[in-house]
């Protein structure tokens, strides 16, 4: 595991934890930056996508160990995560747990998947040589790189970036990945006295995904915004400003 630690020494402390099969570098690429100016950022790689040669265990191992880094530098308390696409299920297991206290914890438009053995291992079989298979060939790079401009509304430099990322990983670390995050399972309607909830909606993932939020969480505070699954992420500044405005106003929430 990796945790690197930077920006703003005197701001408060906010973990950030990337999605499949990325390192926080190209996760969190365009906003770093940005984010380190006014916060302490505590940036986290998972075993397997760390540059070790360890592969990546299962969700709640990963959580664990987060868990105990909080607790051995920062007393079992800090004042926010955010956690994008699949770090968003370390965020919603962090709180629900209740090892370790967070103020806030921040909802990157994730889906929250959860399922069965079988629909895991099934799903994992079909989408995992997704992520992979493109690395073998430039004729499968060029049709994966549009998949991801027409999915996701990417440009050419950064649907190459990601394809970067999935493509130095471990497709072991990736497959477990992918599969344990499917059977690490929330409880309905959690709710821990002075911790925050915040989603980030992006509504053109659909409405299942808003009610999954109320579902899972009493009381969440939902941002709407019109864009594709993480789409602020990807360097266009008219979904990025208003996102990381948002983020600045749920930091600053009462809790």
């Amino acid at each position: 595991m990796q945790f690197d630690e930077m920006g703003n020494s005197a701001g408060k402390v906010l973990f950030l934890l990337p999605g499949t099969a990325c390192d926080y570098q190209t996760n969190f690429a365009t906003v770093l930056d940005r984010l380190a100016e006014k916060y302490h950022l505590v940036c986290v790689n998972y075993d397997g996508f760390d540059g070790s040669d360890l592969i990546f265990p299962d969700m709640i191992t990963v959580t664990e160990k987060i868990e105990r880094y909080i607790q051995d530098n920062y007393g079992g308390r800090i004042d926010g995560a955010i956690g994008s696409s699949l770090g968003s299920s370390f965020v919603g297991q962090l709180i629900q747990r209740q090892n370790v206290h967070l103020d806030h914890g921040i909802f990157g438009s994730p889906d929250l998947d959860q399922s069965g053995k079988f629909s895991a291992w099934l799903q994992s079989k079909l989408v995992v040589p997704l992520l992979t298979s493109f690395t073998k060939s430039e004729k499968k790079k060029a049709k994966t790189r549009e998949k991801l401009k027409g999915i996701f509304e990417m440009n050419d430099e950064t649907a190459d970036k990601f394809m970067a990322c999935f493509g130095k990983f471990d497709p072991e670390s990736i497959k477990n990945e992918y599969y344990t995050d499917l059977l690490t399972w929330l409880d309905y309607d959690i709710h821990v006295e002075h911790t925050k909830v915040h989603f980030i909606y992006a509504n053109k993932m659909g409405e299942k995904y808003l009610k999954r939020y109320k579902k899972y969480f009493r009381d969440p505070e939902i941002r709407e915004f019109d864009m594709q699954h993480e789409q602020w992420l990807l360097g266009e500044e008219e979904y990025t400003l208003p996102v990381l405005k948002a983020i600045d106003e749920f930091m600053e929430t009462p809790v």
